[in-house]
């Protein structure tokens, strides 16, 4: 499997936090390619064990498959479609996105409406509408009409999935997070799963991250590792408005989170071990390889 080919596939693959079956599905089909056993729990945590020296720490390497959207939240007597977000969805960028519902029936195509621009006052032009003032249109004349094609309030509703190839190789397109990150766990499985020597390995892909980190952590609970490492995003910091946020660049090879603080919810952040920094970079100077250093909330 050519880990380009596994991202780009992931990617186009919905699976809202909650609603990670799809998704789930083909990393399984994946792993059984690969020979690899694995285990679904009761919230739909995939993992797999790669068994290895009792005496050594145990490893959990994870990351997570579900992507961030909406929630249908209500259906208009004339059709039209009210959305509740779902993870950090930012509202300046929504007006005008296909999505797409995923029903029972089958998924469904729709736009986030956006007033004309010959009909918006001067005001209008630079104001930010809030994600609840928003309708989404999927072509229905009326609420009857969209229960009838399967819309339900809480279906949940991604952007439409889609994938561009840039130039100098590099891709762009929905739910990068963490799709990129399920492709490498996958990598790392095939990698691992001949080797004679090393600790036991356990390999999770979590759901609910979006949803305050809700997956992984019984999931962790189970494993009961000694070590921890997610596999994740980092702020690329090349582009003239991130420029004083950091040194992270888009290309520069894979990095290490040295802090992070979100200050919401449950997602308050990591400040990881020092013995562990050390052993990660440790490792790359001995392999030869780049390891970018981040500190961001």
């Amino acid at each position: 499997m050519i880990l380009r080919d596994l991202i780009r596939d992931y990617m186009l693959i919905p699976g809202l936090a909650g609603h990670e079956d799809r998704i789930r599905a083909r990393i399984a089909a994946d792993l059984d390619r690969l020979g690899i056993p694995h285990r679904t729990d009761r919230l739909g945590n995939l993992s797999a064990t790669l068994e290895g020296d009792p005496a050594a720490p145990s490893v959990l390497v994870f990351t997570h498959m579900d992507q961030l959207g909406f929630i249908l939240r209500k259906i208009e007597p004339n059709g039209l479609i009210r959305l509740e977000r779902l993870g950090g969805v930012p509202e300046r960028a929504l007006a005008a996105q296909a999505v797409l519902i995923c029903t029972r029936k089958g998924d469904i195509p729709a736009l986030i409406a956006n007033k004309s621009h010959h009909a918006t006052t001067p005001e209008e032009k630079y104001r930010v509408v809030p994600y609840a003032e928003l309708y989404v249109d999927a072509g229905f004349a009326s609420k009857e009409e969209a229960h009838t094609a399967g819309l339900r309030i809480g279906d949940p509703v991604v952007y439409r999935p889609h994938v561009m190839e840039l130039a100098n190789g590099r891709m762009a397109g929905t739910s990068a997070d963490d799709r990129a990150g399920c492709a490498a766990l996958v990598d790392l499985a095939a990698r691992l799963k001949d080797r004679t020597s090393g600790p036991t390995v356990h390999l999770v892909w979590s759901v609910q991250e979006e949803y305050n980190l809700r997956g992984v952590l019984p999931a962790a609970t189970a494993a009961k590792p000694d070590i921890a490492f997610q596999i994740d995003l980092l702020l690329a910091c090349d582009t003239p408005d991130m420029t004083a946020r950091g040194d992270v660049t888009l290309g520069g090879g894979p990095g290490i989170s040295l802090y992070s603080f979100h200050g919401r919810g449950t997602l308050n952040g990591v400040i990881p071990h020092p013995a562990l920094v050390s052993l990660m970079e440790d490792v790359a100077e001995a392999e030869g390889l780049p390891l970018q250093r981040s500190a961001h909330t």
